[in-house]
């Protein structure tokens, strides 16, 4: 099992990683229910400080309880039996909340340089409230961890890329809660990322190439029961603001959800896992390149991180990476 500490927001974090391990995922615990208070945060209140954000998902709790928890529906007029209706359904969440969050003009010119730290670019801001407990956190993955992950190694490109989440705590701080819980880890997985190429034939109009493959790369993961939680157009985004991004002659990423993993994850014990999700994979195609460039962290990194040992889960992480990588292969990719 993993390891928590609960202290104050000024105490030192080094002294915590000595005593404990890895800081793997930071959050702040407030008193009582702060939704009211995050939502005013993540709408109003981040922008000023740098963080960009996108694709929100809120109380997807009650998407849960509406899908599972309801044992009738109405279609068209007519009431009849829910046919995903669970009688062993369980409501253990008040909130679950999933933000994705970017800061554009930090990451930008770091993508330029570091292509995989789209594999935290968007993240989760994360929020999650237990039913029957009178707290709420929110928190996020820690910048280092996303960093080792994605296997940055770079010291200025790491340093750059985890001095906005200080402006990013102390709002938390302010407005959520000054008591901080970390988890701690003691190691990743030996391979932490997914990696793919896809070669193309770069003969005709690229942005047909992009749509053609945009739709197969829904329409087959869609078939395959996952939700395109999000998605982001990273070229698009950083051109837009006058952020130099001519690197690449395009770059996107998408956030991933398998739903019904999703609950038997988070709402069966396990919320605070919620800060890797959704996943984000990553796809950039280099100037003039042939080829697609995709990444994704894997799931099994829910495992050493946020110390993950129910056999159940672990199971359904396992077969979650294996099936992504499988349906990559069916879409031409090759596994680097």
């Amino acid at each position: 099992m993993f390891n928590r500490l609960l202290i104050g927001a000024t105490a030192l974090s080094l002294a915590a990683s000595v005593a404990f391990g890895i800081q793997g995922v930071k959050f702040y615990v407030g008193e009582g229910d702060k939704s009211e208070a995050y939502m005013t945060m993540i709408n109003e209140k981040i922008e000023p400080i740098g963080f960009i954000l996108s694709d929100p998902h809120e109380h997807i709790d009650n998407a849960y309880k509406e899908k599972w928890g309801t044992p009738t529906q109405t279609v068209k007029g007519v009431t009849g039996p829910h046919p995903d209706f669970d009688p062993n359904f369980k409501v253990t969440l008040d909130n679950l909340g999933f933000f994705s969050v970017t800061n554009d003009k930090v990451v930008g010119p770091l993508l330029m340089k570091e292509p995989a730290l789209g594999g935290f670019s968007p993240f989760n801001f994360h929020i999650y409230k237990k039913a029957g407990e009178n707290k709420t956190y929110v928190g996020h993955v820690m910048p280092e961890t996303m960093l080792d992950i994605v296997g940055v190694k770079d010291k200025a490109v790491r340093a750059q890329f985890a001095a906005p989440f200080a402006d990013l705590d102390k709002l938390t701080e302010k407005e959520i809660s000054s008591k901080i819980e970390y988890v701690d880890y003691k190691a990743l997985p030996a391979k932490p990322m997914m990696t793919f190429e896809i070669p193309f034939e770069r003969t005709g109009d690229l942005e047909a190439f992009i749509s053609d493959f945009q739709g197969q790369f829904e329409e087959k993961f869609e078939e395959n029961k996952y939700i395109i939680a999000g998605y982001k157009n990273m070229k698009e985004s950083m051109d837009n603001a006058g952020i130099k991004f001519d690197r690449f002659d395009a770059y996107w990423v998408y956030s991933l959800c398998h739903f019904k993993f999703s609950e038997g994850i988070f709402n069966r014990g396990r919320p605070d896992a919620g800060t890797f999700a959704p996943c984000s994979m990553y796809m950039y195609i280099d100037k003039g390149s042939n080829k697609l460039m995709v990444g994704m962290p894997r799931l099994e990194n829910w495992i050493a991180v946020m110390g993950i040992n129910d056999p159940k889960m672990v199971e359904s992480i396992y077969t979650l990476d294996k099936d992504i990588v499988k349906i990559m292969k069916e879409l031409g990719a090759t596994e680097l």
